[in-house]
């Protein structure tokens, strides 16, 4: 199978691309570069491989939550490519992503959501590798999240940087060690997104959608 995944959600822009299981990827923190990075990392990627857009099976993107801009530019990217491709699409968590980057099987994991919030959503992983959500994401101050009962849990991501106090604090004894610096990566979207095409959970351009987690954040689909 040939997948092709972008990440575009937080200061950090990935591309990847699948193809039977081998995995290539282009990453770089760039906040605010987005727009100019990420359609060459696409064509790097496809002419090192040494095929065309038209032999991909499917793509994948970083829903979201995340950066309302960040996030439009994977909905926009991903929509015009699998338009003019006629691909399925995989919509992906962008917080899922982030969990499965992770080098532990218990993942908390935060983005900083402005406003005094957080995005923020709990995993573990499954027998296959893949992070799977207990219970649902959400947007949150950080001394309200949701901390889930046990010991051992990874705290990833830019959430754990900007309060890291409040969340310490919120899952006092339960956190083994937090990374503030780690970002989602396409890569992530791409295993993410193999397993949920094979699931059945691909679907047409015109619903490839952003969630934001805020309802009052609205949304205008690009076309």
């Amino acid at each position: 199978m040939k997948l092709l995944a972008i990440e575009t959600a937080t200061d950090a822009c990935s591309a990847a691309l699948s193809i039977d299981g081998e995995l290539r990827e282009r990453f770089k923190i760039a906040p605010r570069a987005h727009t100019e990075l990420i359609l060459p990392m696409i064509d790097e990627l496809m002419a090192e491989a040494g095929i065309a857009i038209s032999q991909v099976d499917a793509m994948a993107f970083g829903r979201g939550p995340g950066a309302f801009t960040g996030v439009r530019i994977a909905v926009g990217v991903t929509q015009g490519i699998a338009f003019a491709a006629d691909l399925p699409v995989v919509p992906v968590s962008t917080l899922a992503a982030l969990a499965q980057g992770a080098a532990t099987d218990k993942v908390l994991a935060a983005l900083d959501a402005r406003m005094d919030e957080v995005y923020w959503g709990v995993y573990q992983r499954n027998t296959a590798g893949l992070v799977e959500p207990v219970g649902e994401e959400c947007v949150s101050a950080p001394g309200a999240v949701p901390c889930p009962s046990g010991d051992d849990w990874q705290g990833v991501g830019a959430g754990w940087k900007a309060y890291e106090s409040a969340l310490l604090a919120r899952c006092e004894g339960r956190v083994m060690s937090w990374d503030g610096t780690f970002f989602p990566h396409a890569r992530d979207v791409a295993l993410l997104g193999i397993a949920g095409y094979e699931a059945g959970q691909g679907v047409n351009a015109e619903q490839a959608l952003p969630v934001y987690l805020r309802d009052k954040v609205t949304w205008k689909k690009v076309r």
